[in-house]
């Protein structure tokens, strides 16, 4: 990578350093309890999403010291976009799901508990540009927008059930139910039933992946919930089975002081975890991990091997989402997203990569 890039991601990692992704400028804002109600007229004005502007930029190579490389592990880089756009409210993108089996249509989020849809377009396999994008709140019970409870923002995981979505709060460590069959990103959410352990969870420390389990899987019908560094006695990462087969708690083994920032569930049964860390003398990296669906149980210790690894070097920043779609052709396609801590100095950075091992 050139120097400035570099340096721009990492002094935008260095600024978030001590609370790592400090608390967000609209969180900040947040009233200690609910307002009054407010007129219908305001209400819709509040909550109906909006069409918003989205700009990109293509990243031509993924290591800018040598544009010929392609290959990066088990992963060949296909293409990659930085994304800006003049709505005040676009960044902090911390997970995203696909909407079709063709990458196309995707749905994410940002931690200001924020909705973000649309569609990416590509020219010869290539992500070229974001189509109608819209933004809404994300929606409690009462229709109201989940921010206006004090806490209620970390939005940082996300997980597909068919027509319905679940968000992980971080900040409070507890999980909402969205039917989307009830008005796309304008349903309201419902709190889900966990266990006891997962509020325990550190508050900026706590759920950053979920994962739905579907029919055809091991544990099919089970929510996996994972911690971002929620560590067990053994200084392993904590993880959660809630609803399905066998309902309980298990970890993920933490090696080289990596967190998890994401996880995705592909076809195969393979379960990806994307994971990130940042010292003052590394910057950031970031890795995906490969394990095994069928090795998880309650009360199992899990690892697996890397398969991708990445740092400063390369067009990387705080990559917090990642999901798969397979193509055509067969080819499994990983898209990466990052989250921007809506600074200046940080980019939203949209990866593509193929899996070809």
């Amino acid at each position: 990578m050139s120097t400035q890039p570099s340096r721009r991601s990492f002094l935008g990692h260095a600024a978030a350093g001590f609370s790592i992704l400090a608390i967000p400028r609209l969180a900040r804002a947040q009233p200690a309890s609910e307002p009054a109600p407010r007129p219908a007229q305001v209400e819709h004005a509040v909550t109906a999403p909006v069409s918003i502007e989205v700009n990109a930029r293509q990243i031509p190579s993924f290591e800018p010291r040598d544009r010929s490389h392609v290959r990066f592990g088990s992963l060949e880089y296909r293409s990659g976009l930085v994304l800006t756009s003049p709505h005040r409210g676009f960044g902090g993108l911390s997970a995203l799901r696909f909407l079709d089996t063709k990458g196309e249509r995707f749905l994410a989020l940002s931690d200001q508990g924020s909705w973000f849809t649309g569609s990416i377009r590509y020219a010869s396999g290539k992500m070229v540009a974001l189509d109608d994008v819209e933004a809404a709140p994300m929606l409690n019970g009462e229709g109201r927008p989940i921010t206006e409870t004090r806490y209620w923002y970390d939005t940082e995981s996300l997980a597909r059930d068919g027509n319905v979505f679940y968000v992980g709060l971080e900040r409070v460590n507890q999980i909402m139910r969205f039917d989307f069959a009830k008005g796309g990103i304008g349903a309201r959410g419902e709190v889900v039933p966990t266990p006891a352990a997962i509020r325990k969870l550190p508050s900026n420390k706590g759920l950053e992946a979920l994962i739905f389990v579907p029919k055809g899987q091991p544990l099919a019908g089970t929510l996996i919930a994972f911690s971002e560094r929620g560590l067990d006695a053994d200084g392993n990462l904590m993880a959660f089975l809630i609803g399905g087969p066998r309902p309980g708690q298990f970890s993920v083994r933490r090696t080289d002081k990596f967190d998890i920032s994401d996880a995705v569930l592909l076809p195969s049964g393979e379960l990806l975890i994307l994971e990130r860390k940042f010292s003052w003398f590394t910057g950031v990296n970031i890795r995906i991990r490969s394990i095994p669906l069928k090795s998880i149980a309650p009360g199992a210790v899990v690892d697996g091997p890397a398969l991708f690894a990445a740092d400063l070097g390369h067009e990387i920043d705080n990559m917090e989402g990642i999901d798969a779609h397979v193509t055509a052709e067969g080819e499994t396609v990983l898209t990466l997203v990052s989250d921007d801590n809506f600074s200046l100095l940080q980019r939203t950075l949209l990866l593509q990569f193929t899996l070809v091992e």
